[in-house]
């Protein structure tokens, strides 16, 4: 789950080496952290949010074999 977020990450930004992808794993929910430069950030999330949906949406479709909720997290 984390490589896929790094990889669609990366595909976005202009600093694809400041992309930091942390994975924490908590009773039923893994908690995946992006962090991305500050400037990217906008191109991560995109306008009202719908790229930053469009990702989370993606990952919880790779998610369903390990029956776990993710949640995706970006941090500033």
């Amino acid at each position: 789950m984390e490589e896929l977020v790094k990889i669609l990450a990366e595909a976005l930004v202009d600093n694809p080496e400041e992309v930091q992808v942390l994975r924490r794993d908590e009773e039923d929910k893994a908690i995946i952290e992006l962090r991305v430069a500050p400037e990217d950030m906008g191109k991560v999330i995109g306008k009202q949010g719908r790229i930053a949906r469009a990702i989370r949406t993606v990952v919880r479709a790779a998610a369903t074999h390990e029956n776990k909720k993710v949640i995706i997290d970006i941090i500033d």
